[in-house]
């Protein structure tokens, strides 16, 4: 399958609307500069005739934070005379990841010390003055409930300050909204409230906190074949295919995490290749540390097939519009394409009009549940048999990085762009 190429059909088709921007509306990106997002999104700006996107580094205004400024200091001062009733600013939150200075900035933030309110029973905590002193170590996976902490309170100070300097404002996607899609235990039942099909979650009377609950809870419900997912995890980190035989006990989970004991304690880490462990003890240990940390349980439900591998579809929704298809296939359970696995163009694996359009309809109802927000990335599974059902695994607010796949001749960031340039006051 060919990737995405820029030809001039695709820039005459982009820019052929230029006359009709009159007065540009003034987009800002709070992310991390010179990444494969920042830069995409650049580049598609520019091929649709729009100024360049005011970027608002993370590593800047978190440090601007720590040293008692705000929002607004980031902002050059030309931008904010622009800035009118009538002339508000769209302004886009990108992931914070791939930068390990905003990644100890986020952990410093969600420490308890700095953050009294915090509940958490995670296995790993660092204080404020500690999570800016860690060093890189490749993988790893640190204090996964901690970094949520500082990255909702990262979230509820942008919307605050945005709110406060600039009320005309816009969130192409609301502050809010992002926080409950990273938490996959509150966004599935956000979505279920709005009748969205999601897999059923294991019921249990307690809350799951370790691997005998969660063994427990699973004996009762006769739920012998789950998911374990980490609350606030993305691109599969903290994800096991769990599954017990209930005649002879025996158990097997299939993840992408890895383990190492460092000075008497394990470390987990996040590895490009699947793990299969089926030893109890090390079971126990991946399980425990994950209940701990929070952990979304759910159905582990069979899945579509192409051949000899499961499959289910990343759809990209903007403006209400369905978008960019791309469907994931392995052998594994798991499907993330940074694992190696394949991937192709929906007809290329036999999805038919009808169960695109089962996915279509599913994911434009699960961005509907958010009508706050833009877009999305949303994780589409469609059941297997004659009469399938598809069902979101995940609503991922910065799922539109997808190579090799056009719609409408353009790439996820240009078709984005070009929606936006059509509607700049879309979100007024």
């Amino acid at each position: 399958m060919s990737g995405v190429k820029t030809n001039q059909t695709a820039d005459h088709r982009l820019q052929s609307h230029s006359s009709e921007w009159n007065k540009e509306r003034p987009f800002w990106l709070i992310g991390n500069p010179d990444n494969r997002r920042t830069t995409g999104l650049q580049q598609a700006r520019l091929r649709c005739g729009l100024s360049p996107a005011e970027v608002l580094p993370y590593a800047d205004l978190l440090k601007t934070w720590r040293q008692g400024g705000s929002l607004a200091d980031l902002v050059n001062p030309s931008l904010k005379r622009k800035v009118t009733a009538e002339v508000a600013p769209l302004i886009r939150i990108d992931a914070p990841g791939e930068q390990w200075d905003v990644e100890r900035e986020l952990l410093s933030l969600g420490a308890k010390d700095g953050n009294p309110n915090t509940e958490s029973l995670s296995r790993e905590s660092f204080t404020a003055e500690e999570a800016l002193e860690l060093r890189q170590d490749w993988g790893r996976i640190y204090a996964p409930a901690q970094w949520f902490n500082g990255w909702k309170g990262c979230l509820k100070r942008i919307g605050r300050e945005a709110g406060e300097g600039w009320p005309s404002a816009r969130f192409l996607n609301d502050p809010e909204d992002i926080a409950t899609m990273f938490d996959k235990r509150k966004c599935q039942q956000h979505l279920s409230g709005h009748g969205v099909y999601v897999p059923p979650v294991l019921q249990s009377a307690e809350r799951i906190l370790s691997y005998s609950d969660l063994r427990a809870a699973m004996q009762a419900s006769g739920m012998y074949r789950v998911f374990v997912k980490l609350a606030y995890g993305s691109a599969a980190s903290g994800v096991v295919a769990y599954q017990i035989n209930p005649r002879t006990g025996a158990e097997i989970a299939v993840t992408t995490v890895g383990m190492t004991v460092v000075k008497g304690r394990p470390i987990f880490y996040n590895e490009g290749r699947m793990q299969r462990y089926t030893a109890r003890e090390e079971i126990e240990i991946l399980l425990d540390w994950l209940c701990a940390e929070g952990a979304q349980v759910e159905r582990w439900m069979a899945k579509a097939s192409y051949g000899s591998r499961v499959f289910d579809i990343r759809q990209l929704v903007a403006g209400g519009h369905a978008g960019h298809a791309i469907v994931r296939l392995s052998q594994t359970p798991i499907t993330n394409l940074h694992l190696r696995n394949e991937r192709m163009l929906p007809e290329e694996a036999g999805v038919d009009d009808y169960r695109l359009d089962l996915v279509h309809t599913a994911a434009q109802t699960a961005m509907a549940a958010f009508p706050n927000s833009w877009s999305a990335g949303i994780d589409v599974m469609l059941t297997v048999g004659a009469n399938p059902r598809a069902y979101v695994l995940d609503v991922n607010p910065f799922g539109d990085l997808l190579y090799h796949v056009q719609h409408n001749g353009l790439g996820t960031y240009e078709w984005e762009m070009d929606i936006l340039r059509k509607n700049p006051y879309e979100h007024a």
